[in-house]
């Protein structure tokens, strides 16, 4: 049997209802509950009371035995939700709070905003904003732009309260949660004006998360919201605090001859390490946005994407590009001329390296640094020793020092073919200039040294490395350990057993059979000594 209960009368004194005991199908939907009739009657009282003018204790002595609910309070909300009524509900809102002790929920709280924005009072809606993002300051908790898109379109809002949304939550420095903001609003078809963004770059970069930075931007780009001054000063702020800018504008040097304005130099930083992450497409296809809007240089544009054809399909396919290009008046500079001397070197083919070497060399384009040091990492892992020390000597007599894996490369050919006093020579050479050597240079030359017995020049190695503070690896320690033990000093042997154990280095096999034959070679002396001396 179906209970329906009807309302007959309503007053604000009382109310009655009768039973029908009756099955009653059709007049089932519509029934109403008591609690939705006080729920009306809340709704009603409050509504007559504030079109009155009454004051707020007036509302609080007639509704002071109603009960409150999140749902009473949206229904009052949005009967004031234009905007000569914007007040009132604020009003009603701060009352709820204060004298019935209620704690709105999110819903409440973004519907109380919207209708804030829509009347234009920022500076209140401001204010609820950063209440209600403390109250919720999980940082991939998106209830409350969820909150405020449910609820947009009853309220006839203004687009405006989500930049207000990631305005707060940058003010409150919650950046991650305010990013993710941005990427969830763009799903929903809002994008946010570009001082919403420099607002959010700004702290982000102040809080030195650089990545989140070329992020926030990539983003702003991909969704044309196009930089302006701030954002560009913001962002080359970001390029000096990772100590890249530098770096960049050297790039930029090499493909263009001469400098260019700020907004290329961030422009160009973000496609370059876009592709230097693997992410060439994505990379490309920003560019190409880049170029329609004249945000990047044409020279730039076709520079990279030779530099992304190398990474993503190697030297071939790149030069197939490389010469079309040509072909419409494209020139070759020596940020390209070295990306192809380092792909070469990369793929074995030093011949080619070389060859483009010259070739860069007879239409007078100066090769760089990186240019040598590729040949001469290239030259030492092809066994070419000789070819990459004619480069290594190019580089000093230029006024340059090699990078350091250039120079260890050579160096550990050198040790490994029998010549080690000459990489030592080198290195005291190189050691008159600012360069710094490290575990790997050490452990080349000890290697070499110990190979031909020589344990004089292995001690001495082993000393300086540690004069130099350079911590010493297990490549350093094996070596050692082992041409100790040949040498028969074991006890030393032992000494750096223990300091190898005190830096966490576990042992290789190598180098416990090493002090075990040693060990056993050393008691065999003495035993036989012994055997003489008695007979």
């Amino acid at each position: 049997m179906i209970r329906t209960w009807l309302r007959i009368c309503s007053s604000s004194t009382g109310q009655s209802y009768i039973f029908l005991p009756h099955i009653a199908l059709s007049f089932h939907r519509y029934a109403v509950l008591p609690e939705q009739i006080q729920c009306e009657e809340t709704v009603s009282v409050a509504m007559d009371s504030m079109r009155k003018g009454e004051s707020w204790d007036v509302l609080s002595r007639k509704l002071v035995h109603f009960e409150m609910s999140n749902s009473v309070v949206r229904q009052v909300l949005l009967q004031f939700k234009q905007p000569v009524d914007a007040k009132r509900a604020l009003g009603f809102f701060h009352w709820c709070a204060m004298s019935k002790n209620f704690n709105h929920n999110i819903s409440n709280y973004c519907i109380a905003i919207l209708i804030l924005v829509r009347a234009k009072l920022i500076r209140d809606a401001r204010a609820l904003l950063e209440s209600v993002l403390l109250k919720n300051s999980n940082d991939h908790d998106l209830e409350v732009v969820s909150a405020l898109l449910d609820s947009y379109r009853i309220t006839d809002s203004s687009p405006l309260v989500f930049d207000l949304l990631v305005q707060c939550y940058s003010k409150l420095r919650m950046m991650d949660i305010a990013f993710d903001t941005c990427l969830y609003l763009d799903e929903h078809g809002f994008t946010l004006s570009i001082i919403s963004y420099n607002m959010l770059i700004h702290v982000v970069q102040k809080s030195d998360r650089t990545d989140l930075v070329w992020r926030i931007y990539e983003h702003m780009i991909q969704k044309r919201a196009y930089p302006n001054e701030v954002t560009v000063r913001t962002m080359i702020s970001a390029l000096c605090k990772e100590g890249k800018l530098q770096e960049q504008l050297d790039i930029i040097d090499r493909i263009q001859g001469k400098r260019c304005p700020p907004s290329v130099v961030v422009n160009t930083s973000l496609v370059f390490r876009m592709i230097e992450e693997g992410r060439d497409e994505e990379g490309l296809i920003l560019m190409k946005r880049m170029l329609q809007k004249n945000m990047i240089l044409d020279t730039i544009f076709y520079s990279l994407v030779v530099f992304a054809k190398v990474k993503i399909h190697g030297v071939d396919a790149a030069r197939e590009v490389f010469d079309e290009m040509l072909k419409r008046g494209f020139e070759a500079n020596p940020f390209l001329c070295t990306v192809f001397i380092g792909a070469h070197c990369n793929e074995g083919r030093i011949d080619g390296a070389i060859r483009l070497m010259q070739e860069m060399e007879d239409v007078g384009i100066k090769p760089y640094d990186e240019a040598f040091n590729s040949l001469i990492l290239g030259c030492a892992l092809a066994g070419r020793v000789e070819e990459g020390l004619k480069f290594y000597k190019r580089i000093l007599a230029m006024g340059n020092v090699p990078s350091r894996d250039a120079f260890n490369s050579i160096v550990g050919k050198l040790s490994e073919t029998g010549c080690t006093s000459l990489a030592n020579s080198l290195l005291t050479d190189l050691m008159e200039t600012e360069f710094k050597p490290d575990e790997t240079t050490y452990s080349h030359l000890i290697a070499g040294y110990a190979t031909e017995e020589n344990i004089q020049e292995v001690m001495k190695l082993y000393y300086e490395l540690e004069f130099r503070s350079i911590h010493p690896n297990e490549s350093v320690f094996e070596p050692l350990i082992c041409c100790l033990c040949r040498s028969g000093k074991v006890d030393e042997a032992e000494r750096c057993l223990k300091a190898m154990r005190d830096r966490s280095i576990e042992p290789s096999a190598n180098i416990y059979k090493a002090l075990i034959c040693g060990g056993a070679h050393q008691l065999n002396s003495k035993i036989h000594i012994h055997t003489h001396v008695n007979s």
